[in-house]
């Protein structure tokens, strides 16, 4: 259940106060009255999460005076006053030096409790936008792996326990989660941080191309190879390897790779000669390898073989306490990459930021980051409402906007491959082109990028 709003209410008209303070409650606040000033100032700082409401003309402290100081403390406080004066000229210097709102009194109830309510929801975004302020200041720049859920705390205390380890290590996750993040760690916390960091999509090369990139060629060992290669797996000799989607890797591939993790040599394509490697294997799968029905075609045994820890990082939706903390190192970052002012947040941005799947993880999390910089966001989010009629936005203009956001989910989705996209989209590929065009998205933007 959400907490009521307090509000302090200052008058030293005692009946008054008393059937204001009832108005209030009734309406739903958590009420604290007060007969002067400086009893509430006593009691306020700039943590304080709800609105001032007070009476401007009392002995001692009167209501501008009270500002003032509140101000002080805090300028985004919102203040509403009273006066039984209507007094037009204070109103005007009340508002201009920064008071909320100004009420003349006899002043009509719901009047009052629509003020309030307004001024309540206003800091309620100036109070979310400190605590993602806050926490984007807590993260670390060189803290990889962002996040203070228990379950991010649990996956860096395993990879420390393992992280100088030679034991070879299969991570799981989700597309965009940060598979290749972890890899990097391993590797960066390993005494294997002097050699290389070796990686290699192996989703992304086509059979005929992947054994000569894993195993190096001598010249003439098949056509085009005019020149001695060193292939991936030896240059990662006394670093680490990272192979990632190696659910994806040829079947005939992955005979000769579990033969390099079993015996630790390799053989270039075009020799006989053995080479010995000093080897540390991270792969990284986005589905369940220990599920047949997900393994597919891939290999039981070198499953097992490459299963001697496995890693799980879970998706963005089941740590969305991580979120605003990821958000906020990432807008900083892209406010530094574009030379831009991070803005505080509207309401549709932490909204969206709350209650959005975000399927495609931290990477689809890091894009919109980079829109909001930029000045892209807040468009329509796909899993918020579309526009409304009030916010003065044409049916035109709104399908544009959902169209546009249809488009980077799906982009996001599939990590920016075309052809996913446009059968996803189920639209031909100029089509598709025109519409990056037009909605001004830019696809290499959502490419993998683990």
């Amino acid at each position: 259940m959400t907490a009521a709003v307090p509000v302090f209410l200052i008058d030293d008209d005692k009946d008054l106060l008393k059937a204001t303070a009832q108005t209030l409650s009734l309406a739903g606040f958590d009420v604290r009255s007060f007969s002067a000033g400086s009893e509430a100032l006593s009691q306020l700082d700039d943590g304080f999460p709800g609105v001032v409401v007070s009476d401007i003309r009392m002995p001692g402290l009167d209501g501008l005076q009270l500002f003032d100081r509140i101000a002080g403390l805090d300028r985004e406080l919102p203040v509403i006053l009273m006066t039984g004066h209507g007094d037009i000229p204070m109103a005007v210097k009340a508002i201009q030096s920064g008071v909320y709102d100004f009420i003349a009194k006899p002043f009509a109830t719901e009047r009052l409790i629509q003020c309030v309510r307004h001024a309540a929801e206003k800091r309620s975004l100036v109070m979310e936008n400190r605590r993602l302020r806050t926490a984007g200041a807590e993260a670390d720049e060189g803290l990889p792996l962002i996040g203070q859920t228990p379950v991010m705390e649990r996956l860096r205390h395993m990879l420390r326990q393992i992280a100088d380890t030679d034991v070879d290590v299969l991570v799981t996750g989700e597309t965009g989660s940060g598979k290749e993040v972890v890899a990097s760690i391993l590797h960066s916390w390993s005494r294997r941080s002097a050699g290389n960091f070796v990686a290699l999509n192996c989703g992304a090369l086509p059979e005929q191309v992947i054994e000569s990139e894993l195993f190096g060629h001598e010249a003439g060992a098949f056509t085009g190879a005019q020149k001695k290669r060193v292939g991936r797996i030896e240059h990662s000799s006394g670093g680490t390897l990272f192979l990632d989607e190696i659910e994806s890797m040829p079947l005939s591939t992955q005979v000769q790779m579990l033969r390099v993790l079993e015996m630790r040599e390799v053989t270039p394509l075009g020799t006989n000669e053995v080479r010995p490697v000093d080897l540390r294997v991270v792969a990284a799968s986005k589905v369940d390898l220990g599920h047949p029905d997900q393994r597919a075609v891939f290999r039981e045994d070198l499953y097992y073989r490459l299963n001697v820890v496995t890693l799980t990082i879970p998706p963005l939706r089941e740590r969305r306490e991580d979120i605003p903390l990821l958000f906020n190192y990432f807008t900083r970052k892209a406010g530094q990459r574009f030379g831009r002012e991070v803005s505080d947040l509207p309401r549709q941005v932490v909204d969206h930021l709350r209650d959005h799947a975000w399927p495609g993880n931290v990477r689809e999390l890091s894009h919109y980051a980079e829109r909001f910089v930029l000045g892209l966001e807040p468009s329509a989010p796909l899993s918020a409402p579309m526009a409304k009629a009030e916010d003065g936005v044409g049916l035109p203009e709104r399908l544009e906007r959902f169209e546009a956001d249809i488009i980077r989910e799906t982009l996001t989705e599939f990590g920016g491959d075309v052809q996913q996209t446009i059968m996803a989209l189920g639209i031909p590929r100029k089509t598709f082109y025109d519409k990056l065009q037009r909605h001004g998205i830019v696809r290499s933007d959502y490419a993998e990028r683990r």
